[in-house]
Order: structure tokens, then sequence, then C-alpha cells
């Protein structure tokens, strides 16, 4: 059940009870807009945010009906020197979580232990020969959105994908997460995809559990539209939702 509806330009937020009510109403949204794009393309390009945030949402997702060897899935960020096979990567995450999972028509992983300006061209070509159709994302406890923390975030941005150098509260929060033991050991830079590369998808599944989330989830929702909270973005996209618990939309 629906603790609370609400929207803020053209984006609706939903407010459950509990991460599990969450995670299963946010994957009956993603599998819905994947199912019509299917239908409408014959296959749906799809980029997931790999975080524990995501936990209940991609669980939940596995159970759905969708089919998904007509789905093309890719990452959107990855710690520079991290890739697919390394234990503290994103890709290892989604593999865990997800592509190991079922079997896709294709996963597109961005590989960030290369040549900087070789993998970004690499990744911006495959996203220029899949556009991206559905986006399944969370937000950071600075309001990021990927790895576009509040200084390096353009919502103009000409690129698809570049190199970021991360912010202190965007690194500890991956030790809030549990990701790494200390802040001394999170990478300091990584790949990201841009926000209009992100912007660019038809649909947009956001889900955001935890107490840790709700003062940003407060800045996105009342404050303005600004690269100061880059998760603003989502609402003047057409097609956003976004899925809280109680803990998240505590200061709503």
């Amino acid at each position: 059940m629906i603790l609370q509806e609400i929207q803020t330009e053209e984006l609706t937020t939903y407010v459950y009870e509990d991460r599990a009510k969450m995670g299963k109403a946010a994957a009956q949204a993603a599998a819905l807009a994947i199912r019509r794009t299917v239908e409408e393309k014959g296959e749906a390009n799809v980029i997931f945010a790999a975080a524990p945030s995501q936990n209940e949402m991609l669980e939940a997702l596995l159970a759905e009906d969708i089919d998904f060897s007509k789905v093309n899935g890719f990452h959107m960020d990855e710690y520079m020197g991290l890739g697919p096979g390394d234990a503290q990567s994103f890709a290892t995450y989604l593999t865990e979580h997800l592509f190991g999972k079922v079997t896709f028509k294709s996963v597109h992983f961005i590989d960030a232990r290369g040549e900087v300006r070789e993998v970004c061209q690499r990744y911006e070509a495959l996203l220029t020969k899949y556009p991206p159709d559905v986006v399944c994302m969370g937000i950071g406890e600075n309001g990021h959105i990927a790895f576009n923390d509040p200084p390096t975030a353009d919502f103009q941005d000409p690129a698809m994908i570049k190199i970021v150098e991360l912010e202190e509260v965007c690194r500890k929060q991956q030790v809030h997460d549990g990701c790494f033991e200390s802040l001394q050991k999170v990478p300091t830079h990584a790949l990201t995809l841009t926000v209009p590369a992100l912007m660019a998808a038809r649909y947009i599944i956001c889900t955001v559990p935890g107490p840790t989330k709700a003062e940003a989830v407060e800045k996105m929702l009342r404050g303005k539209v600004g690269e100061h909270c880059p998760a603003t973005a989502l609402r003047r996209h057409a097609h956003a939702e976004m899925f809280l618990d109680a803990d998240s939309a505590s200061r709503l």
C-alpha cells in the first residue's frame, strides 16, 4: 500500500512502509517499462545502478514477467582501475545480483582498467548503438546520480561518459554501505555516465531507501533544480518515478 504520493513538477514519488514493499513496487514499474519497450521495439536497452540501495528492487525484478533474452544490459559507473571480475567493482555487484541470474540478450560493462579515452569512446559507441530506454537508478547522500557529484555534474554535458573525482561525502557513502572498510580504501576517481546520458532514457525508475538518504531526498524534491543537487534533474523528466521507504521519506 502506498503511504504517500508526491508530485514534484514531472516527477512522481511514491512512499512505502518498508524497503521490501518499496523494492517490489519499483520492480513492477521497471518491468512495465521494459515490457512496453520490448513490445514497441522488439528489445529494450536498460541501464542499472550498482548499490545496496538497489538490492530489494533487483531481487523483485527477477521475479517479474520479463523476457530478459530481449534486454541489453548496461551499468552506469565504475571505479577507476576496476572492472569485471574485481571483487569491489560495480560490474561484479550486478553480475551477482542480476546479470548472472538470468540470460540477457547482451551485457555491456564499463571496464575502467584500460586507457580512459579508449574506454570512454568504446562505451559511448555502445550507448549510441543501443540508446537507453530504461534507467534503474538511485541517488547518493550528496544528491548525486551515478557518480555525477555536485562539483562535477553538468546538466548540459556534451559527453556521454567521463572520468570524475569523487567527493569525500560520496566516498564516505561507500563505507556506510559496507562496500569498503575505510575511506582510505575507496577509490578517488571513477568513470560515470553523464547526467544527459541518463536523462536520455525514456523511463527512469529511481529507488531510494534508508535514513541516510532522507536529507538528499528533501533537497531533491524541495530545493531548486540545479547541479548543486544533481538528482533534481529527474524533476524535469517526462517519465520518471521515485520509490522511497518510510526512512528515506522521513523529512518530507
